[in-house]
């Protein structure tokens, strides 16, 4: 019989712990690992890419979810669904974790979401670390019969589903998904308590993130309102979770300069630069209390996998000193 795990802590999972620690900064990178114009990449070489990052010592490798092609949008991230695709890298990796930034919830029913982010857990050894979201996309929610207005009652009722038949077995309960009567059971589980991250503010309250997550994934912002986003996430998980650790999460864009003293220069949700400001900045989002920094390197005018090395073999050595 499979164990349940509502006992059991997600900083016990081998993904969580890769990722997070406290007091330190991690670096992960978001598929697809790849510079590219308008929306679409054309995922060229990413196994091997992926692996790269791994033996670079990357923290982990994520994966966006994005159903419909929505050119105004900019983005389809990797394209490929992220279950299938999480699948196909779990096989190339053997330690880095694998992380969704992140699924949206009101889109998906919460019962195949919880099989797939288990499968996931189970077939890479517990490598997973789901990042969960309402969604911010209009063109999806029509087009998946979802009513816009209802995504934040949606993504509650769905995080609570998810949650429950994770970490019970043959669990009771009563949803506008769909009724269980402790008769069946959702199979597999994870192995430990699945790790689930909230995006955003996927228009809850900081005390209901704070609350039933296991961390927030935030976006970029000026180093000292970030620092004041995170001193109160610290205060506001201190006073619901007591002795906790709930980590703090942030993605950004960088475009990597080849000479490692130049300036940075803004671009859309981060900054054109040199190594050493990189260096420097994540120095910095470490001493306000980020611990884990998302890398999308898009925007990039050098070769992804280039600069994928070169933070790898410059930065990241420096930065675990």
């Amino acid at each position: 019989m499979l164990e349940a795990h509502s006992a059991a802590r997600p900083s016990d999972t081998s993904g969580f712990q890769r990722m997070f620690v406290p007091g330190h900064l991690t670096v992960g990178v978001f598929f697809p690992i790849e510079a590219f114009q308008r929306d679409q990449p054309t995922m060229r070489d990413q196994e091997r890419l992926a692996m790269r990052a791994e033996e670079l010592g990357y923290a982990a490798l994520w994966t966006r979810d994005v159903p419909l092609r929505d050119p105004n949008f900019g983005d389809l991230g990797q394209i490929y669904d992220p279950w299938v695709w999480l699948g196909w890298i779990a096989a190339q990796t053997r330690e880095i974790a694998l992380a969704t930034g992140s699924i949206v919830l009101p889109i998906r029913h919460p019962l195949h979401t919880a099989k797939a982010a288990a499968s996931v857990d189970r077939l890479s050894g517990g490598r997973f670390v789901m990042g969960v979201a309402s969604g911010d996309r209009p063109v999806e929610f029509p087009a998946f019969g979802v009513p816009t207005d209802e995504r934040d009652v949606l993504f509650r009722e769905s995080f609570a589903v998810i949650r429950k038949v994770l970490d019970e077995e043959f669990p009771t309960l009563r949803s506008r998904f769909g009724h269980m009567l402790g008769n069946v059971d959702l199979v597999p589980k994870p192995m430990g308590r699945l790790p689930i991250l909230v995006t955003g503010s996927s228009r809850q309250s900081p005390e209901w993130i704070a609350e039933h997550s296991d961390g927030w994934i935030t976006y970029p912002r000026s180093l000292e309102r970030q620092a004041e986003l995170a001193a109160r996430w610290r205060d506001t998980t201190a006073d619901v979770a007591p002795g906790v650790f709930k980590p703090f999460a942030q993605s950004l864009y960088v475009d990597l300069h080849a000479n490692p003293d130049h300036p940075p220069q803004s671009i859309h949700l981060g900054f054109r630069g040199g190594r050493k400001v990189l260096l420097d900045f994540l120095v910095a989002l470490r001493a306000i209390g980020v611990h884990h920094v998302i890398l999308n390197l898009k925007y990039g005018a050098r070769s992804a996998g280039e600069v994928l090395e070169e933070i790898g073999l410059e930065v990241l050595p420096q930065l675990n000193d």
